[in-house]
C-alpha cells in the first residue's frame, strides 16, 4: 500500500496516485485529514476574491473557456482592461467582506508590454497597498515581466496546467503542455508563488487526474496552491454538453491533492455553486483549505456569500482570515458591477 504519512515527495508515480485516488472513500478522506492536520490548521480557511479584469476575446481555444473567441455562440460581453482605481477599490470592498487574497484574471494568451501592462502592475502594487495578497493570472510570460510583476509585490501567479499530458490535445491546441511549464517554471524562478492547479469533469480518466497531480507533485517544491476545478458547462463551448460530474469525485480529487501535496494550499475553485452544504463540507475535511467567494467567478457562477455564511456556521467555530460578514458586498455583487459600468 502507498505511504501516506504526510513525507513530501516529488517522485509520485501516477500509478502509485492512482491507487490514492481509488481507497474506500472514508479510508481517503481519513488519511488526507490526517495528513492535512500535520502542516496546516484545520480551523483556517482562507477566502480569495477574483475579478475578471479583462474578459473576453481570448485567443486561445480551450474547449472550456466562455471567454475563447473561437466560441462564437458564447453569449458573453467582451470588455476592456479596466482601470486600475477600479480594481483596487474593488479590492478594498472584498477585504471589509473577509478576503485575504485578491485574484485578478485578464483574458490574454500572454502578457505583452505597454499600457494594459503597466496598468496591471499598478493593480498589484495597490492591491498589495492594502496589506492583501495579490495574484493574477495574464497568460504566458517573459522573464522581464515576471520580474516587473516580483518588484510590484506579487504574491502569486496562476497558470493552470488544466488536465495531463495525455489529455491536453483534446482540450487545448493553441498552446502546448510545455508552454505552460515554461511559464509556471519563469515564475518561480523570481520567487513568485506558483499557483496552478486543474479541471475534472471534462472526459478524462482518473488515469489522467493522477497524471495531472504527478505532473505538479513533481515540481520541487510543490506549487504553493492548487486550485481543485470541476468543469461548469457553458452554452456555445465544445464543453457545453458534459454532464455535472459527481460531488464524490470533487472530494476524491481534493484528498489526493492533499496527500501528494502536503503543504500545498489546496483551493475549492470552479464548480463549487453545483455541490450542497455536506459535500463541501467534506472537501474541506479531506484538505481543502481556501476557497472563492462571491457570486462569480471570472464568468461562471459560484457560491454566494450568504451560502458561504450558512456553510460556515454549521461546520462551528472557524477562522477564515477576517471572519464572515454575509451583509458586506462581495467582489463580484451588484454593487461592484455598478462600479465596472462606471469606469
Amino acid at each position: 500500500m502507498t505511504m501516506t504519512d504526510g513525507t513530501i515527495r516529488s517522485d509520485w508515480t501516477i500509478a502509485e496516485i492512482v491507487d490514492l485516488h481509488n481507497l474506500p472513500l472514508l479510508d481517503l478522506v481519513g488519511r488526507a485529514n490526517a495528513v492535512h492536520r500535520q502542516y496546516h490548521d484545520p480551523s483556517k480557511v482562507q477566502k480569495a476574491s477574483l475579478l475578471s479584469i479583462k474578459t473576453g476575446g481570448c485567443p486561445e481555444d480551450c474547449a472550456y473557456c466562455p471567454q475563447s473567441a473561437h466560441h462564437r455562440e458564447v453569449d458573453l460581453t467582451r470588455d476592456r482592461l479596466m482601470r486600475p482605481e477600479s480594481v483596487v477599490a474593488m479590492a478594498a470592498t472584498a477585504k471589509a467582506a473577509g478576503a485575504e487574497r485578491f485574484c485578478m484574471g485578464a483574458a490574454w494568451r500572454q502578457v505583452r508590454d505597454g499600457r494594459d501592462f503597466d496598468a496591471v502592475i499598478e493593480m498589484v502594487k495597490g492591491v498589495r497597498a492594502l496589506n492583501m495578497e495579490a495574484c493574477v493570472t495574464l497568460g504566458m510570460l517573459q522573464p522581464h515581466q515576471a520580474e516587473r510583476l516580483a518588484d510590484a509585490g506579487l504574491t502569486a501567479y496562476n497558470h493552470n496546467i488544466d488536465t495531463s499530458p495525455e489529455f491536453y490535445n483534446r482540450i487545448i491546441t493553441t498552446r502546448t503542455y510545455e508552454e505552460r511549464l515554461d511559464t509556471l517554471a519563469t515564475v518561480r524562478s523570481f520567487g513568485i508563488d506558483v499557483c496552478s492547479g486543474g479541471i475534472i469533469g471534462m472526459g478524462e480518466t482518473i488515469h489522467d487526474r493522477a497524471s495531472m497531480l504527478q505532473v505538479l507533485a513533481a515540481f520541487d517544491p510543490h506549487p504553493e496552491s492548487v486550485p481543485i476545478n470541476a468543469l461548469v458547462p457553458v452554452a456555445g463551448t465544445p464543453l457545453a454538453n458534459r454532464p455535472l460530474i459527481d460531488p464524490l469525485e470533487l472530494v476524491r480529487m481534493v484528498a489526493t491533492a492533499r496527500l501528494v501535496m502536503p503543504t500545498s494550499t489546496v483551493r475549492l475553485s470552479a464548480g463549487r455553486s453545483n455541490l450542497n452544504r455536506e459535500a463541501q463540507i467534506l472537501c474541506l475535511a479531506a484538505g481543502a483549505n481556501s476557497l472563492f467567494y462571491g457570486d462569480t467567478l471570472l464568468t461562471t457562477p459560484n457560491a454566494g456569500i450568504g451560502e458561504d455564511a450558512e456553510l460556515f456556521s454549521a461546520i462551528g467555530p472557524i477562522d477564515t482570515d477576517c471572519g464572515l460578514h454575509p451583509g458586506l458586498p462581495d467582489a463580484n455583487s451588484g454593487l461592484y458591477e455598478d462600479m465596472r459600468q462606471a469606469t
